[in-house]
């Protein structure tokens, strides 16, 4: 258990090293995606160089299939299903704060813990909104675009550099998020911006996908505050604060119920354990690999998104969505590619052929 100081929650997205590597945000920092620090990542020793990143790419299809079943639940609120997730994050963490026997609220941060219990907890209630009432693709394309946002944050609070290739990253995820999300002013009234099947306009989506990458965003911040603390008190104190919180506001909109019984129990319980598994796969790929590659490998969502938005939901992405997703993804890929240069040691060769990243 002691190897796993790294771990990462939700969306949309979510870890330690990514944290420690500074790597946008949760990267997920993710996250998850959620999230934690430790000491210096030590890099596994594995037979298979490309094991790290398989397993990355794993756990981006764990996490998309999250957001299949977030959408598939219609009848659910958003806000219930998120407190069902949060139960597979609290237990799992609950027998590691004992065996490990850290106090479970570290001394002198407990506003802080708090407000990042908070950021991570809105930011993941967001995002299933947004998987409700957007497109599966859009929704995940903009809530992605998480780590470039970081960077805006990093430079506003922690005095980060914010070079011109980080600027040049930001710009192309806006005008992606701008291709997504169609606004009227830009394309004219013949183009449905982010219309439902019945071409409705649904601002409340995006509002909700973006809201959301800006909480996530938020919480590299403080993650940076929290560094030291073990990831089992991190997620045990997240887990039961984002727990209380998701039950309050389900109970308040009227969204507190059991589900039916029979397939949607097997669909809440799938919930559980796709985010479950989706956090150990990130752990040891973070372990086995630099959190650059491993932030392109979790690119992958965009791809599984687009996937399971057509096999399950038949909704065809528009040359507009297509193009705004390749923007971002390409921004995000981009990113992880400077942090992975930046990362490596001043005597590789490799650094001096990704020079260019690190501008």
């Amino acid at each position: 258990m002691s190897r796993l100081h790294l771990s990462n929650t939700s969306t949309a997205t979510t870890c330690d090293d990514f944290e420690l590597q500074r790597l946008v945000v949760l990267n997920e920092e993710t996250e998850d995606s959620p999230i934690f620090h430790q000491p210096k990542l030590k890099t596994c020793q594995c037979q298979c160089p490309y094991l790290g990143l398989l397993l990355a790419t794993c756990s981006s299809f764990f996490f998309s299939m999250c957001s299949v079943i977030v959408k598939w639940m219609a009848e659910i609120d958003p806000t219930a299903l998120a407190a069902y997730r949060y139960v597979g994050v609290l237990l799992p963490a609950i027998p590691v704060v004992l065996y490990k026997q850290e106090p479970v609220i570290p001394k002198g941060k407990c506003m802080v813990l708090i407000l990042r219990c908070f950021t991570g907890t809105m930011s993941l209630m967001l995002s299933f909104y947004a998987f409700r009432h957007m497109s599966l693709a859009d929704a995940s394309v903009i809530i992605f675009s998480v780590p470039v946002f970081t960077a805006i944050f990093a430079r506003m609070f922690l005095k980060e550099p914010c070079g011109i290739f980080t600027v040049f990253s930001i710009v192309l995820t806006v005008i992606g998020v701008i291709f997504i999300a169609r606004p009227s002013f830009l394309f004219g009234s013949m183009i449905n911006s982010l219309g439902n099947s019945r071409g409705e306009l649904e601002i409340w989506g995006i509002v909700a996908a973006f809201s959301a990458t800006l909480f996530g965003a938020s919480i590299y911040v403080l993650l940076r505050a929290l560094k030291g603390v073990h990831f089992s008190v991190l997620m045990s104190n997240f887990g039961a604060f984002a727990l209380v919180q998701c039950l309050l506001i389900s109970w308040w909109v009227g969204g507190l119920c059991m589900p039916p019984c029979g397939f949607d129990r097997l669909l809440i319980v799938a919930l559980a354990v796709f985010s479950f598994s989706g956090q150990i796969l990130l752990t040891l790929a973070l372990q086995m690999e630099q959190a650059g590659p491993v932030s392109i490998a979790r690119s992958a969502d965009i791809v599984f998104a687009f996937i399971w938005q057509v096999l399950f939901f038949e909704e065809v992405p528009n040359r507009y969505s297509v193009t705004g997703a390749v923007l971002v993804l390409t921004s995000v890929i981009l990113t992880g590619m400077r942090k992975w240069a930046i990362a490596l040691p001043e005597t590789s060769s490799l650094k001096h052929k990704l020079k260019i990243f690190t501008k």
